[in-house]
């Protein structure tokens, strides 16, 4: 989920068509590099799974839709102006029961990376990507592709090699990841569908070697870039982690309240010791 919610600010001041970058050669982070609706949704969704879990509950299908709905309007009531989509904000605002709006946009599909943290078997673990992709994007694209994106960041949890996760996509979801993002780069534009950003963000992660190569390589070819960077970043850090000073310099831009469940997300995943010490490196970062 780090790795998300930094490829989300990475990519945050390229996402329109007016200010979209076509190269890897851009700076990390400046001024304009903020969190978007897709850490707060990521962040939603790792709060009301990371209840259930706690009141073990995981398996019931309809105790995490509630908590993931309620969640959810709750952290965009709390951060109105995230720049979501207007079906989404429209769910949020003025539809009174919530109920799902049959949307294939990415948004299913950028707030499910801590779902492979959460549960280890398989089945279950795309499952309940299924279950919290429903709540609003009930379209079977959207479901597709939000299990994708949860499936590429389980198999590389658990040492999948990138032919094997390749081949499990493009059999399983029927995505075709037969092109290379030096291919698309010219012509590719705005797209919010999972079908039309969902596999660039795997292409991504499969061109590259490292987290920042990836997120690199993903805001370069332009269409929405915070979602692409945040899908991609997603599996990146479950292959190679995430540098330190990558993580302090993105995560100093998130108020204390995402902080709070940042850092209880890294503790269930990488340890107590591992949590405190990035604590102390953002809280460093905020004062430099």
């Amino acid at each position: 989920m780090i790795g998300a919610i930094i490829g989300d600010i990475i990519g945050s001041p390229y996402e329109s068509d007016r200010t979209n970058i076509k190269t890897t050669d851009f700076p990390l982070f400046s001024d304009k590099s903020k969190f978007t609706d897709d850490t707060v949704m990521s962040i939603a969704v790792f709060d009301a799974l990371d209840f259930c879990d706690g009141m073990d509950c995981l398996d019931d299908e309809d105790v995490v839709k509630f908590q993931v709905v309620d969640h959810m309007v709750e952290y965009a009531e709390r951060y109105p102006y995230a720049g979501y989509g207007n079906q989404f904000h429209n769910w949020v605002v003025y539809d009174e029961d919530h109920k799902p709006y049959n949307s294939y946009g990415n948004g299913s599909a950028m707030r499910t990376s801590s779902i492979p943290y959460l549960v280890e078997d398989h089945t279950k673990c795309l499952e309940l990507a299924k279950i919290v992709a429903e709540t609003t994007h009930n379209h079977p694209e959207g479901i597709k592709g939000a299990q994708a994106i949860t499936d590429m960041i389980w198999m590389a949890r658990h040492g999948y090699d990138k032919a094997t996760m390749k081949h499990e996509i493009e059999t399983k979801y029927e995505y075709d990841l037969n092109f290379s993002l030096d291919e698309i780069r010219p012509y590719y534009s705005k797209d919010v569908t999972c079908q039309g950003s969902v596999p660039q963000a795997i292409v991504a992660y499969l061109e590259s070697d490292s987290y920042e190569e990836c997120v690199r390589k993903a805001v370069s070819i332009g269409g929405d870039s915070d979602t692409i960077a945040c899908m991609a970043g997603g599996i990146a850090e479950a292959t190679w982690g995430i540098p330190y000073e990558i993580v302090a310099d993105g995560l100093s831009r998130l108020d204390n309240n995402l902080l709070s469940s940042v850092y209880i997300f890294i503790g269930k995943v990488y340890g107590t010791s591992t949590s405190n010490e990035v604590e102390e490196l953002v809280e460093n970062k905020k004062k430099s």
